[in-house]
């Protein structure tokens, strides 16, 4: 399959698109928290992240979803820092830490150098990860990545926490979305994201995302080449919402979604801070949600962690 990103930029339309993007860095508004600094000028808002890119690490992944994997691995590119900041973060150390110690500065350049490399290496696409506030940073590295070859699927990995405008920048750029819908209420994102208007916002976003990609395209090999795929973390204590997104999912965006509902939380971060986050799921809280998905038609459920379940609940 021909990237449509070589397309764009055959036709010259991926350098208009780093212009729109880059004037959304002097005065900040490529997610919902709109901080308005100047980042070109130095200044720096909630991300910590000023002109350039921040990346942790990059390598081969085995541990993302089934479709994403195959036997070469998800290129991932970890970017430090991140525009949401949940209190019980995975990745807690690269996400929260302070300015200056989430990983290296890169330009577009170096940026474009690891997404070659990890094609280099036998990955089957470049994931970025937490993407949303280094939008024009990966738009602009892929000018030299192309011209030296890129041409694997690009996965945008991210919280869900997404401008629908910054979103429509990658139109015909982004070949896989990869959302986490994390909460549905307004009281829990104030409290453990202190992003009140979270949930409209990941609505809006993987309507937006759906239009762009539609369902995931996966191919003969069992490779995803196209499409949406939703992450759902499953929260203690929080099967009420994850029943209101998995019912939104169904009628919303749609019954053939790709969904992987995840069972691996535990207390990380801050989530001490927190009774009620400071233990691990449950069995039956799991097996509840996954009761939710297929009383909603959601049969599309990422089977690498769960399907000796499935089988036995009989789904």
């Amino acid at each position: 399959m021909r990237r449509s990103y070589i397309a764009l930029h055959e036709s010259g339309k991926l350098r208009k698109r780093i212009e729109a993007a880059w004037k959304l860095l002097e005065n900040c508004r490529l997610c919902p928290r709109s901080c308005g600094v100047n980042r070109l000028a130095g200044q720096r808002g909630l991300c910590r992240t000023g002109e350039k890119a921040v990346v942790a690490s990059y390598g081969p992944h085995f541990g993302e979803e089934q479709p994403l994997v195959g036997s070469g691995g998800s290129g991932t590119i970890f970017f430090g820092h991140c525009n949401l900041l949940c209190v019980f973060c995975q990745n807690y150390d690269i996400s929260h830490c302070p300015e200056g110690e989430a990983g290296e500065e890169v330009g577009a350049e170096q940026l474009a150098r690891m997404m070659l490399d990890l094609q280099e290496q036998g990955c089957h696409n470049i994931n970025f990860v937490t993407p949303s506030h280094v939008v024009p940073q990966i738009i602009q590295a892929l000018l030299p990545a192309i011209e030296g070859g890129l041409h694997l699927p690009l996965v945008y990995n991210t919280s869900g926490y997404d401008r629908v405008e910054t979103l429509q920048l990658l139109e015909g750029i982004i070949d896989i979305y990869m959302p986490d819908f994390k909460f549905w209420s307004k009281e829990s994102s104030k409290r453990y994201m202190k992003a009140q208007d979270y949930p409209e916002h990941a609505r809006r976003a993987l309507r937006e995302m759906h239009r762009q990609v539609g369902d995931l395209l996966v191919n003969d090999g069992g490779l995803a080449e196209r499409g949406l795929l939703i992450r759902h973390l499953v929260m203690p204590g929080g099967l009420a919402e994850t029943k209101a997104i998995l019912e939104f999912i169904a009628r919303e965006i749609s019954t053939g979604s790709y969904l992987n509902i995840m069972d691996q939380y535990h207390p990380c971060g801050r989530a001490d801070e927190f009774e009620e986050l400071n233990r691990t799921l449950t069995g039956e809280e799991f097996r509840q949600a996954l009761q939710y998905a297929a009383q909603y038609g959601l049969e599309r459920l990422d089977q690498r962690d769960f399907s000796s379940l499935l089988k036995r609940l009989g789904l």
